[in-house]
């Protein structure tokens, strides 16, 4: 069974960077200081378990009455079971529940079609962020 939370403990936070970590520094390659940055405070952490595993991250930046999803992440042995669009629904449902109208997010090009089929827009033309080519999309609420 999979849980997405908001990370409020220690634990948890040690946990979103480590999923983080394996994600983007190790599998993809992007420098650790671009994907930790000086935004982690401000933002809003969600953490994915599979029983007791961590197994996802993501988190949002609230900017007025919007929000911004970011390094949004699964591990790569447990793509493609539903993990990634629970942690979007999570970040959704805080959202619309602190009544902001939308949030948007900088795609790697590859999950373009995922956060289409989660009802995002995309609404850039595509542009290079950490050497990975990427698109925003936005979803109104």
């Amino acid at each position: 069974m999979i849980e997405v939370k908001v990370a409020g403990t220690n634990q948890e936070k040690k946990d979103v960077y480590s999923v983080r970590r394996q994600v983007f520094i190790i599998e993809q390659r992007v420098p650790e200081d671009i994907e930790v940055d000086d935004k982690e405070e401000q933002s809003i952490h969600f953490i994915a378990y599979e029983e007791k595993t961590p197994v996802g991250a993501g988190r949002i930046r609230i900017d007025g009455s919007s929000a911004k999803a970011e390094r949004v992440c699964v591990l790569a042995d447990k793509r493609g079971k539903g993990i990634g669009a629970k942690i979007m629904v999570a970040m959704e449902h805080y959202s619309r529940e602190n009544r902001l109208l939308s949030l948007k997010l900088n795609a790697q090009i590859q999950a373009e079609e995922f956060y289409k089929r989660l009802g995002y827009e995309t609404v850039s033309d595509t542009f290079y962020d950490a050497n990975i080519l990427h698109v925003t999309m936005n979803k109104n609420f």
